[in-house]
C-alpha cells in the first residue's frame, strides 16, 4: 500500500516511519511512503501556501492552487484513490474505518495547517475528512502518522501474525483482555492460574469474560454495538449489565 502525504513538512515523516513494525513494512516494500512537498507546487518566489481569509478573522487559510495541483499530480484522475483531509470537523477515526481504508492500494493524505484549507478544495478534491479526536492539532501531520500506523498494521504481512490484528481491542467490538508474560510472580502478584493450565477452552472463556468485564467498566457504550452471544449476555448479566447503557 502507498500513502501519498501532501504536506509543507515532508521531512516530518522521515524518522517516525523508520521504526517498529511500520518501519519494517516500509523497508520490505509492503508499505510505501510518498511525502509530497506542497511548496513545490507554488509559483511565487516565497513558495506561499497560505493567505488571509476573505471576510476577515484570525489566522491564515491554505490557498487552493498548490493543493489542487499536488492532489492532481498523484491521483491522475483515478477516482478509486481516496483523498483524505485531516480536520477537526471530520468523522472520528476508529478501527472500522481503519479496516475499510486498509482495503485500498493507495491513499492521498492532505495535512492541513493554519485555520484550515480553502473550502473549494474540500468540495472538489476531498473524499473524506477525518478527525483523530475532539482536540485541535497544529497541523495534520501527527494525525497522518496515527492513520498510517493504524491502517498499515492491518495490511497482510505487516504484523508477525495476522491473528494479532483480529484479536485487537475494537476489532471484535470489545476492549482486549489483559495480557501476562514471564515471570510468573512479580511484586507479589501471580499470573492467573487459568493461563498456566494448558486448557485452551478455559483460557478462551477467561479471556472473553475479562474482555467483557473491561469493556463494561471502561467503555460500556461499545456493548451496544458489539456482537454478543448468549453466553456473553449471561456473563454481562452476572456483572450487572442488562443492556441499558447509553452512548456517552
Amino acid at each position: 500500500m502507498t500513502f501519498h502525504i501532501v504536506t509543507i513538512f515532508p521531512d516530518y515523516f522521515e524518522s517516525p516511519l523508520k521504526h517498529g513494525v511500520i518501519g519494517k513494512a516500509v523497508s520490505s516494500g509492503i508499505i510505501k511512503i510518498n511525502p509530497i512537498d506542497l511548496r513545490s507546487f507554488t509559483k511565487d518566489r516565497h513558495r506561499t501556501t497560505d493567505d488571509r481569509p476573505y471576510g476577515g478573522g484570525a489566522g491564515m487559510v491554505m490557498i487552493p492552487g498548490p493543493l489542487a495541483k499536488a492532489v492532481t499530480s498523484v491521483r491522475k484522475g483515478r477516482k478509486e484513490v481516496p483523498v483524505i483531509l485531516f480536520s477537526p470537523a471530520g468523522q472520528t477515526f476508529n478501527h472500522k474505518l481503519a479496516h475499510e481504508l486498509s482495503q485500498h492500494k493507495e491513499l492521498v493524505l492532505i495535512c492541513g495547517r493554519y485555520e484550515g484549507v480553502d473550502q473549494r478544495i474540500i468540495d472538489n478534491f476531498v473524499d473524506m475528512e477525518i478527525s483523530i479526536g475532539d482536540f485541535v492539532l497544529t497541523g495534520g501531520e501527527p494525525a497522518a502518522l496515527v492513520l498510517i500506523d493504524a491502517v498499515g498494521r492491518l495490511i497482510p504481512g505487516v504484523l508477525g501474525s495476522d491473528e494479532s490484528a483480529s484479536d485487537d481491542s475494537f476489532a471484535t467490538g470489545l476492549l482486549e483482555h489483559p495480557h501476562y508474560t514471564r515471570p510468573r510472580r512479580f511484586m507479589e502478584m501471580d499470573v492467573p492460574q487459568v493461563l498456566l493450565s494448558g486448557d485452551h477452552e478455559k483460557i478462551k472463556r477467561w479471556r472473553r469474560k475479562k474482555s467483557l468485564e473491561l469493556t463494561l467498566k471502561r467503555r460500556p457504550e461499545l456493548l451496544k454495538r458489539a456482537k454478543l452471544s448468549q453466553e456473553d449476555l449471561k456473563i454481562l448479566a452476572e456483572l450487572g449489565f442488562y443492556g441499558d447503557t447509553k452512548d456517552e
